[in-house]
């Protein structure tokens, strides 16, 4: 067991701009760490991500710290990631603190209540380092948002206010990282700047020797040391995503006999249930874009979570996607909608108290035969049970305001262990919704979801597959980082 140093308690990871790889680098080092015998807790004051996951102690965070607890090998919790806004609008978010929501707030609004939210992230912060040798913490967007600096919470704020040093990771695959990096010692207040220790260039490629200028360059210039040069990660796409931007980067994903539809809604969540059939030998998945027609040879049409269920139902009528789906189910075609797309494929949704934005009501696909009135409640728990049809075990995760009603509710899908039961199914048996996510990381449900539509699959463990890539990136940021100069500068 490696010695233990008191003095190493936490280090901060923010970038040059969104995607440039923080949460896959803190992942990582959560895991190399961890494998020396750190006990290792992530962090990350504030997220904004519709992806998001149910914690052991009961809340929600986003999906990323649930991935880097994973990595810690330690269960999730609220404290991991204290502040998290789920975009419900362009201009407006859903709040949620200590995983429960406690309302929502328009972009303006949301900068007066940063200083109300920081001792509670502080407050989460120092319970995170009670119990763990390293905290590893997470910033969010960019160092160099100096617009936003008044009041923030989620970078060079919280940075200042617990007084932990923070590591700039640039991205080299965009272009320009020399600019990156040296652009945001050049906007950032001093006393912001005196607190970076050092910086990363993430996603290199090819030979790192011709870059070698660049980085000392970069350290010439900014006054900081270069502490690694990472090469790009080829096996990244396999962990899953925070943010949806990473669904716009491949639209069509393998060449299996199985052809599955995505559309790509405007508010999608929890669209991580989407992973486990990327990675299935017998499926491909095509994420059908804005403007783009639902393919005519497709098995089966999923609909995914979406934050805005309502909105992203007027959405998907204005781009013409219920003419598609009605068109794919008389051929036959099979539907299953996942939370909100289950409640957009029944025949209507209210939102009489306004959960979701004005109050109101339209109706839906009219697919199954069931009714949603969204409520303020929301369900979080973790579940487990059995699909009816074929007594198939699952185990999932339920996330949702709402209840759903209807004739269909009488084919209930699933069962749960505790004996209540979820979903319904329509009288042809080709159209299903479900409220439960993360059904098919569970081999045997992805197994049982091909068996339905005429194909074997479900012959790898995705869980299995998650645990190889994290000790696979774990190995790789060991080979190019120092992992002993990190837990050396941090404080």
């Amino acid at each position: 067991m490696p010695e233990k140093t008191p003095l190493a308690k936490a280090l901060m990871f923010q970038g040059t701009g969104s995607d440039v790889g923080k949460s896959l680098i803190v992942a990582g080092l959560a895991r190399a760490l961890t494998n020396k015998g750190l006990r290792v807790r992530p962090f990350k004051p504030q997220n904004m991500s519709n992806n998001a996951a149910v914690t052991a102690d009961g809340g929600e965070i986003g999906r990323a710290q649930a991935l880097q607890a994973r990595a810690c090998r330690t269960p999730s919790s609220v404290h991991m990631n204290p502040v998290l806004l789920k975009p419900q609008s362009d201009v407006g978010a859903q709040i949620v603190v200590l995983g429960k929501i406690i309302g929502n707030a328009a972009a303006r609004d949301f900068q007066a209540m940063k200083p109300g939210l920081l001792p509670r992230i502080i407050a989460s912060f120092e319970y995170l380092k009670a119990e763990a040798d390293i905290v590893l913490v997470e910033g969010a967007g960019s160092a160099a948002e100096v617009n936003l600096r008044a009041n923030d919470i989620a970078n060079m704020g919280f940075a200042r206010e617990a007084g932990v040093p923070v590591v700039l990771i640039g991205d080299i695959d965009r272009g320009g990282v020399i600019a990156q990096i040296v652009g945001t010692k050049a906007v950032i207040d001093p006393e912001d700047a005196a607190m970076i220790v050092g910086f990363l260039v993430n996603k290199f490629r090819g030979d790192p020797a011709l870059f070698q200028s660049g980085m000392d360059l970069i350290a010439e210039r900014t006054g900081w040391p270069d502490l690694g040069l990472i090469p790009y990660f080829r096996d990244a796409h396999r962990l899953p995503a925070e943010d949806a931007m990473a669904l716009d980067a491949r639209s069509a994903i393998g060449d299996g006999a199985i052809l599955v539809a995505v559309p790509r809604l405007a508010h999608i969540a929890n669209f991580d249930d989407l992973d486990p059939l990327k990675s299935e030998p017998s499926v491909k998945l095509i994420m059908v874009a804005p403007g783009e027609p639902f393919p005519g040879n497709a098995d089966l049409v999923i609909l995914p979570g979406s934050k805005a269920t309502l909105s992203d139902m007027r959405d998907f009528r204005r781009q013409g996607w219920d003419i598609d789906l009605k068109a794919h189910v008389r051929r036959g075609g099979r539907v299953l909608g996942i939370c909100g797309g289950y409640q957009m494929i029944g025949r209507r949704i209210d939102d009489p108290d306004g959960v979701e934005g004005p109050p109101g009501g339209m109706d839906g696909l009219g697919l199954l035969d069931v009714e949603t009135v969204l409520t303020g409640k929301k369900t979080l728990a973790e579940v487990s049970g059995s699909s009816i049809a074929d007594g198939v075990p699952f185990t999932g995760y339920e996330m949702h305001v709402g209840r759903t009603s209807g004739a269909d509710c009488a084919r209930p899908f699933l069962h749960f262990a505790d004996g209540r039961v979820d979903g319904a199914i329509s009288a042809s048996g080709r159209i299903r919704g479900t409220y439960v996510h993360g059904l098919f990381a569970d081999d045997r449900q992805r197994g049982a979801l091909l068996s339905w539509l005429g194909e074997s699959g479900g012959a790898f463990s995705y869980e299995a597959e998650i645990e190889a890539v994290l000790d696979g990136l774990a190995e790789h940021l060991s080979q190019h980082v120092d992992l002993a100069r990190l837990i050396k500068i941090a404080r």
